[in-house]
């Protein structure tokens, strides 16, 4: 049977008006379309849902039971139109962000903070993912924006991307390879290919950028430890396993003590960080927010 909800909702408000012309001027329809519009939904269900009399009308059991069900439904669009627009007014509703523990950890901490203050009414899902699969996860619809590392190999013509921060990496060492940072001359890239190298996995932006910056210098250097995490790379090239490329910012937390940037002959571009959404799905006003925050 197909379903015209709108022949429902003249029901509804007869059904609580028992009254043809206040429904009517509660709908804002002719009272002669109020009459047509119950006739042909009585048609539609074979019953009588009305008693009619001059002036009031009464429902009949049919039109009884039927309400039962029209009546909680009708207010569910209705809490529905509400929430919709406290939601508009940012009272309520979420935003979903995508990002990786190292974006989250030493970039977004303060932007979550200061938006939960300003928000509180708004729930913040956070899904935990590299970079690629953060677009991926956009993509599918699971996330409202990823945050990731710019450039980025893995974004697509469907995509929007807004950088708002920019990042410096640089090469780090522990005591061990202190020696190096007091070097007549700074150290060329073609020279650390001798020395044992830390670097996140290889579906990671940030490996995506070194492998990239070992290519066009023409040099091959291949990391003898393979990892998930920056914090784990710092950590291991304080204890003297290798040398590793992070971003500057993660530095913050470790004391030169343990260590220390390595300065190299080569110039390292700057890389940013990103905001990426769908094109074709509009934002809503919390995600709008969220974004002109980051921006700001």
């Amino acid at each position: 049977m197909d379903i015209n909800f709108e022949l429902y909702k003249v029901f509804y408000y007869v059904a609580t008006c028992l009254n043809f012309s206040a429904a009517a001027q509660q709908l804002y329809i002719s009272q002669s379309a109020v009459s047509q519009s119950i006739k042909t939904l009585e048609k539609k269900l074979n019953v009588s849902l009305f008693f009619r009399h001059t002036k009031q009308v009464q429902l009949t059991q049919e039109g009884k039971l039927l309400l039962q069900h029209i009546e909680p439904a009708f207010h569910l669009i209705k809490t529905g139109e509400r929430n919709l627009q406290e939601t508009l007014s940012l009272q309520r509703g979420e935003i979903r962000i995508g990002a990786s523990d190292t974006i989250c950890r030493y970039f977004l901490l303060p932007f979550f903070h200061l938006f939960h203050e300003q928000y509180p009414q708004i729930q913040i899902h956070i899904t935990n993912r590299t970079s690629p699969q953060g677009l991926q996860l956009l993509k599918q619809g699971q996330v409202d924006v990823s945050i990731i590392h710019l450039p980025n190999p893995y974004l697509t013509s469907q995509m929007t991307v807004l950088p708002f921060q920019e990042i410096q990496d640089v090469f780090i060492v522990g005591k061990p390879f202190f020696s190096l940072i007091h070097r007549e001359n700074p150290i060329s890239l073609k020279d650390l290919e001798q020395y044992p190298f830390l670097m996140l996995e290889k579906n990671t932006a940030t490996r995506h950028f070194f492998d990239t910056l070992c290519e066009k210098e023409g040099i091959q250097i291949s990391p003898d430890i393979e990892l998930g995490s920056i914090d784990l790379l710092v950590e291991l090239c304080k204890i003297g396993l290798g040398i590793s490329l992070v971003p500057k910012e993660c530095l913050r937390d470790f004391s030169s003590q343990y260590i220390q940037i390595l300065p190299i002959k080569e110039h390292i571009s700057k890389r940013q960080l990103g905001i990426a959404y769908l094109n074709h799905v509009p934002l809503s006003k919390g995600t709008q927010e969220w974004i002109q925050l980051l921006q700001s």
